[in-house]
């Protein structure tokens, strides 16, 4: 298969891999419901192969689960108590990682998180997942960032492998509060440039203790 051709199938895969993100985001394909191929790749108007790509990729973000003999199925929301593990655990992670970047910071790590906080400045008008997948990467980067420039890897891969912004966005679905959780990433982001230690890891904690309340009190 010649260059171009292999760039023009990973490319296809990766289309694919957006959309049916999307519908799984969106609540499109419910949680805890089956995913029948057939009939996917029908509705989408692809072949199986970029598909079953996408599947596999989506299994690794957690998205969906693939069963013995039944194929795959989406995920199940997060329940309540399973949110508090996750914040329990994002509140042992996040909150001395800020510290520590604060401590660690140079002009280059505040360049980049300026820039990151300008990358987006307020949540779209609209919702649903195209709307806001900007917002949710912006988010995924900036927690990441942080953890990048404490210069602890092991957290960083840790917190990686819980997927949270994916699990956390299906929950936020519908509901307008992120330019709350803006202005809390500008008060992370000031702290943080100013290599206040005390008060990066203060805003961290604030902003996921915040978090997790409009959670319970969406979902409640």
């Amino acid at each position: 298969m010649r260059v171009h051709d292999v760039k023009a199938v990973l490319a296809k895969s990766s289309d694919v891999y957006e959309r049916v993100k999307a519908l799984i985001l969106d609540n499109a394909i419910a949680p805890g419901s089956k995913i029948t191929i057939d009939v996917l790749a029908r509705d989408l108007g692809v072949s199986h192969t970029p598909l079953r790509e996408a599947l596999a990729r989506l299994e690794s973000d957690e998205l969906v689960v693939k069963l013995p003999r039944r194929g795959y199925v989406c995920t199940p929301l997060l329940s309540p108590a399973q949110v508090d593990e996750l914040y329990e655990l994002r509140l042992m992670l996040e909150p001395p990682s800020a510290g520590r970047a604060a401590e660690r910071m140079t002009p280059d790590g505040a360049r980049r998180l300026r820039a990151e906080l300008a990358s987006c400045e307020q949540a779209p008008p609209d919702s649903g997942y195209e709307a806001y997948r900007a917002l949710a990467a912006h988010d995924r980067r900036l927690h990441d960032l942080v953890l990048e420039l404490a210069g602890n890897e092991a957290v960083r891969a840790a917190f990686d492998r819980t997927h949270a912004h994916l699990h956390l966005y299906r929950l936020y679905y519908g509901w307008r509060t992120g330019n709350e959780a803006i202005n809390e990433h500008r008060d992370l982001v000031e702290a943080l440039t100013a290599g206040d230690a005390t008060a990066a890891t203060e805003a961290m904690r604030q902003h996921l203790d915040l978090a997790r309340e409009r959670l319970h009190r969406m979902h409640g």
